[in-house]
């Protein structure tokens, strides 16, 4: 009995440890900036609005935004995903993530129980905590069960004593009340659901609705938000087309030149561009932004502009026919067009798309694989849309979608008969992710808060989708195991310490009874540690 316990308490106390160790990868102190100096302080002293070092190694001390500096993060704490993140100027980090190679300064937006791993702590046991209809059914069987025991019980008794042996009778009773195993149906489920849980927040899903995850191995189609989930969300450069006798290395590194001091995403994209090709980028000066329709600078005397057809003409400059076929190509498929202009000629013109992720092959493949549609929707022209589709072998896409109009979408597909998860980023997606049989709040990062969606996913990869179906299936398939064991576990146990088998010379000395009842519950808890056993990383879906 004692060793039945054990298991029980360990296989609970893992769970629950690996959540507490959250907490323990705070450091106990921080250096922060004053105008003295720096000084070394409890992470308790910290306030909101302190400005932080954070070194090269160091762990977040709390939640912040960075103010100056640059570094690879270590969010596997909060992600799952063990490869580190680039994180600079004007991006949030988390408490307990690790800076690596370069030294920070962070500006406080939260700390104590008000961070991120705080949140994910409180998110998971309230999950651990909540109810399933298969907790709802365990628990009927377990009230069922005390009446089933005392019934068999009394009936032990009194069919024992009229066949005129109370000595057999009395030991018969104890032993049908002994092996009798309440505890292995009481812990069927919990188990399983602390277990899950924990697994996922490993993993980074969050899940804030028990019942969420329950559902999702019942869903019929996924339903992604394309922008920010199965695409970056940000622009990226595609294609560089240029006039004869100028090169498209050139033409992208004038144009960087011209765009460095902006602070458009457009401009980050083009300057990223021309680093990733390791392009040498001119110095440029007199940089002016130009509302609404590119930028102008001046790079080795000469006066450039960067900007969309309507810049082109308002300098009325010409753009060559070679030119012109490609940008009339880009804009048919949805891309944004920046014409680099050098004095009144056109040199050349730059694509740039919404870049699909690495990751979202591989989710949409290995979701259809598991029987599961996928449907896109997006607010973008439908032509943008039905490349993104294809290019991801997409089964239905929803185009030129208003935010206001997703939820409505959600509920076609219902009508059709069809149970829907909706992946979003929960902001303009709420409503959607509100009227879906499971709402996913994909990239939410540390906003644990989430009111729309019963699950949330702390990272970007939408592969995190494969480890809920995955976990859905998984535990549910478990706690069914063990309500079927413990279950038929009574069901012929009891019969049995009764002495039905008695005239063949089957009897059970109340002893054997506590060994057996205690063996229910060792196989219970077994059972339920085989989900540590599963792959949940992201990086590692099929």
């Amino acid at each position: 009995m004692l060793l039945g316990h054990w298991i029980e308490m360990r296989a609970l106390g893992s769970a629950q440890g690996a959540l507490d160790a959250l907490a323990a990868l705070l450091p106990d102190e921080a250096e922060r900036i004053t105008p003295a100096g720096t000084e070394l302080v409890s992470i308790s002293d910290l306030r909101e609005g302190d400005t932080a070092l954070v070194r090269s190694g160091a762990r977040m001390p709390a939640d912040g935004l960075i103010v100056d500096g640059q570094a690879e993060f270590d969010e596997s704490m909060i992600t799952g995903e063990s490869k580190t993140v680039f994180r600079g100027a004007g991006d949030t980090v988390v408490a307990g993530t690790v800076a690596t190679v370069n030294t920070v300064r962070v500006r406080v937006t939260a700390v104590g129980d008000n961070t991120a791993p705080a949140g994910i702590q409180r998110l998971v046991a309230e999950a651990q905590a909540s109810s399933s209809r298969a907790q709802a059914l365990a628990d009927r069987a377990a009230a069922f069960l005390f009446y089933f025991v005392a019934g068999a019980g009394i009936i032990t008794f009194i069919i024992w004593t009229l066949l005129g042996s109370v000595p057999e009778a009395v030991t018969r009773t104890v032993t049908v009340l002994v092996i009798a195993c309440p505890h292995a149906l009481g812990l069927a489920i919990p188990l399983v659901i602390a277990i899950s849980t924990e697994q996922a927040a490993k993993a980074g899903v969050l899940i804030k609705n028990r019942m969420a995850l329950e559902r999702m191995r019942t869903i019929d189609v996924v339903l992604f938000d394309k922008t920010g989930t199965l695409t970056t969300g940000e622009p990226d450069v595609k294609d560089v087309a240029t006039v004869p006798g100028i090169d498209a290395n050139v033409l992208l590194a004038l144009a960087a030149a011209a765009e460095s001091d902006s602070e458009h995403s457009v401009a980050r994209a083009i300057v990223r561009a021309a680093r990733e090709r390791n392009l040498a980028i001119p110095s440029a000066a007199g940089f002016s932004s130009l509302t609404g329709r590119g930028v102008r600078a001046v790079i080795e005397s000469r006066t450039v502009h960067v900007g969309g057809p309507a810049l082109v003409r308002e300098l009325g400059a010409a753009e060559p026919e070679i030119l012109a076929q490609s940008t009339r190509d880009w804009m048919g498929r949805g891309a944004a067009v920046l014409h680099v202009i050098g004095g009144n000629q056109v040199l050349g013109a730059v694509s740039l798309e919404d870049s699909i992720r690495p990751e979202s092959r591989q989710a949409v493949t290995a979701l259809q694989n598991r029987g599961v549609k996928v449907a896109m929707i997006t607010g973008d022209a439908r032509q943008v849309a039905q490349t993104i589709a294809h290019d991801l072998d997409i089964d239905e896409v929803f185009a030129e979608v208003l935010p206001v109009d997703k939820d409505k979408k959600v509920a076609e597909l219902q009508a059709r008969g069809l149970k829907v998860a909706m992946v979003g980023d929960g902001v303009n997606d709420s409503p959607a992710l509100a009227r879906a049989e499971v709402g996913i709040a994909i990239g939410a990062g540390t906003d644990v808060a989430m009111e729309s969606a019963g699950v949330v996913l702390a990272g970007n990869d939408p592969r995190a989708v494969l480890s809920m179906v995955d976990l859905s299936r998984a535990s549910y398939a478990k706690m069914w195991q063990n309500l079927i064991w413990a279950t038929g576990y009574n069901v012929l146990s009891v019969p049995l310490a009764a002495g039905v088998l008695a005239f063949a010379g089957v009897v059970l000395s109340p002893a054997a009874g506590a060994v057996l009842m205690s063996a229910s519950t060792i196989v219970v808890a077994l059972n339920a540690q085989l989900l540590r056993r599963m792959k949940l990383n992201p990086s590692e879906a099929r």
